[in-house]
């Protein structure tokens, strides 16, 4: 299936909170998600500081459950600004901090079985890269609800193995992930094109990370 992006023609499913919540079951994210050790504590202590005073600052709880959903309400211009604070965590995760342990070819396999595992049933998987230390990937065919609940899945399923793997316990992920919804064609090809170059940008070598592209 193509890609779907935000329609605002098309039906939607409007939930209501702070703000009303527009929702289509086949949009398509860029979804983000890292190792508990991939940001050292006091650069991600700020981070969360410095975020959480901006969303305050535009009317938004950061302890909401779902407060990105809120941003995704705002004007585009906010929108942009808040992308800083993604871009900020996205340089530091590229410095490898932590173990990096998903250098390990059978680590990373893992996790794109995880990825792969419903594609066509209950989702798409577009591109996609499994770095040393964090996950990227475009994925398409779910409501918002759906989505999350697929996140915490395979954060949960891939956790377990990978810590029995490493004969270790405890949290491997952090407990945050971070998505953006995919509203046009021309951000679908940004964020293809994101998932390409990261391991190069962050200098791996073509033995340190797993790549999957497809046209979705």
């Amino acid at each position: 299936m193509p890609p779907q992006f935000f329609d605002p023609h098309a039906g939607v499913t409007i939930t209501h909170g702070h703000l009303p919540h527009w929702d289509q079951a086949g949009a398509t994210y860029f979804i983000t998600w890292r190792t508990a050790d991939s940001l050292p504590k006091a650069v991600w202590e700020q981070w969360r500081t410095e975020r959480d005073a901006w969303l305050l600052e535009h009317g938004i709880d950061p302890r909401q459950k779902d407060w990105r959903r809120l941003v995704e309400d705002l004007p585009e211009t906010a929108r942009h600004d808040f992308r800083q604070f993604t871009t900020r965590l996205e340089a530091e995760a590229d410095a490898c901090h932590g173990a990096c342990v998903l250098r390990r070819p059978d680590l990373r396999q893992i996790v794109t079985d995880a990825l792969q595992f419903f594609d066509g049933q209950r989702y798409t998987l577009g591109a996609f890269v499994v770095m040393p230390n964090h996950i990227h990937l475009l994925v398409s065919g779910m409501a918002r609800d759906a989505m999350l609940a697929q996140v915490e899945s395979w954060k949960r399923w891939t956790s377990r193995h990978i810590n029995a793997a490493l004969r270790q316990r405890g949290r491997f992920w952090q407990d945050e992930s971070f998505d953006h919804l995919v509203r046009n064609e021309a951000a679908f090809m940004k964020f293809r094109r994101y998932i390409a170059e990261n391991p190069c940008k962050a200098g791996l070598k073509d033995t340190e990370f797993t790549h999957g592209q497809k046209t979705a």
